[in-house]
């Protein structure tokens, strides 16, 4: 990494290197994160417009009837 201001003698350290690495890891996963969330901001936004389109467009339609309930005949014997 550019930042860091070590020696050339620390940066062969294992553990440097790791930590440079686990730095590298969290960067990519948070613009990741940030792309993945802008692109499921932007798909709920055309599915509420196409639900509103969809919406206006549709006719007036009466609420369906409620169905009778079906009977059962018990045969005594």
């Amino acid at each position: 990494m550019t930042g860091n201001k070590m020696s050339p003698k620390q940066r062969l350290d294992p553990r440097a290197a790791w930590e440079d690495r686990t730095a590298l890891v969290k960067k990519e996963a948070e613009a990741e994160r940030k792309a993945t969330d802008l692109k499921t901001a932007r798909l709920k936004i055309l599915r509420l417009e196409k639900e509103a389109a969809d919406k206006a467009a549709a006719p007036e339609e009466p609420a369906p009837k409620p169905r009778a309930k079906k009977r059962v005949l018990t045969i005594k014997a």
